[in-house]
């Protein structure tokens, strides 16, 4: 077993990058270590599993303390790789469990329990196969659905507070800013400090790889429109350190903002350009964009992530949709 190891933060004193294990092919995700005069805080704990567990053991050994000496857990929003471990680390220590009132909303629409499980078990292959997706990859996409619930139980019960925008967080010895955005996760919220420049972003802006955008029954209806307003405020700020949720530390969070923006113009017009005269269904448009051989846990984000751009066109009245036909299909506007 190979442990993590603890990297120190650039500009947070007693901060630690700790890098989570979870699936291909991201293969894990960042958790972060704040030491405050009071306890420590995680942030973005990890998915839930065995081999997890041990690896925060280690890291907490490694750290010279124990699960009694965690005082707060931040999660940046719901997502099983981010918010999987909160509840059992919450039971093990007691802590208080900070995430914003929406993002607690998703995660109980999501993994709230096993018949919340079972009601978007079957609410988000309904939704695909409306919008194309073949009826003989439902049981693989209900089975994947299944799969995330062990991740993300036990679920935080008992003292979450919601975090509020522009309500300092004080958490490690500093004064953090939640900043709360949608588009890749409902309610994701960003901590930044002003005075040194410092961000704990989340996925909400990504080095090199571009957070996926979903558009899910039940949630926001417009997330790419979402996503693009979150991206152009947090450019704004001041940043001299971004710590994402994967990949490494970026000192460019500016730029990168800048660059995703261009990439979901760029995106939009791909999708745009590819409906066929007859229209075309949301999943032909997936797999002329993402290709034809994802496994099911990325044809999932890519189906959502297609849609999302879909509803977009049709916001800004570049493509319309057919609502009359048992299959989804649309059309480009301006062709006869």
């Amino acid at each position: 077993m190979k442990w993590p190891e603890l990297t120190p933060c650039e500009g947070i004193d007693g901060g630690f990058q700790v890098k989570i294990s979870m699936s291909f092919p991201l293969r894990w995700v960042n958790s972060y270590v704040l030491k405050g005069q009071h306890g420590f805080t995680i942030v973005d704990p990890g998915p839930r599993n065995l081999y997890t567990e041990a690896e925060w053991a280690h890291v907490f050994q490694q750290l010279g303390m124990s699960l009694a000496d965690i005082s707060d857990i931040v999660v940046t929003h719901h997502h099983p790789d981010h918010y999987g471990l909160a509840g059992w680390m919450q039971q093990q220590s007691q802590a208080r469990v900070h995430m914003s009132a929406r993002s607690h909303q998703e995660a109980m629409m999501m993994w709230g329990g096993q018949a919340s499980t079972a009601a978007m078990e079957h609410t988000l292959p309904a939704f695909f196969v409306r919008h194309g997706f073949p009826l003989k990859q439902v049981p693989d996409l209900v089975a994947h659905m299944l799969q995330a619930y062990a991740q993300v139980n036990p679920q935080p019960v008992i003292t979450i507070i919601p975090v509020r925008e522009n309500a300092c967080l004080e958490l490690g010895g500093r004064g953090w800013l939640p900043i709360e955005t949608g588009g890749h996760a409902a309610g994701h919220v960003s901590l930044y400090e002003p005075n040194s420049g410092v961000i704990l972003c989340g996925d909400a802006v990504l080095p090199q790889i571009s957070p996926n955008i979903s558009l899910l029954p039940g949630s926001d209806a417009q997330p790419l429109q979402s996503y693009i307003d979150g991206l152009q405020r947090l450019g704004e700020l001041e940043v001299a350190w971004a710590y994402p949720g994967h990949r490494n530390p970026f000192d460019y969070f500016h730029e990168r903002t800048q660059a995703l923006l261009a990439h979901h113009e760029e995106r939009l017009e791909k999708f745009q350009q590819l409906i066929q005269p007859e229209g075309s269904t949301a999943y032909e448009l997936c797999i002329a964009v993402f290709g034809g051989k994802l496994g099911i846990h990325q044809l999932r984000f890519a189906m959502s992530e297609t849609l999302a751009h879909l509803v977009e066109l049709v916001r800004r009245e570049r493509v319309w949709m057919s609502e009359t036909e048992q299959i989804m299909r649309f059309y480009a506007l301006g062709r006869d």
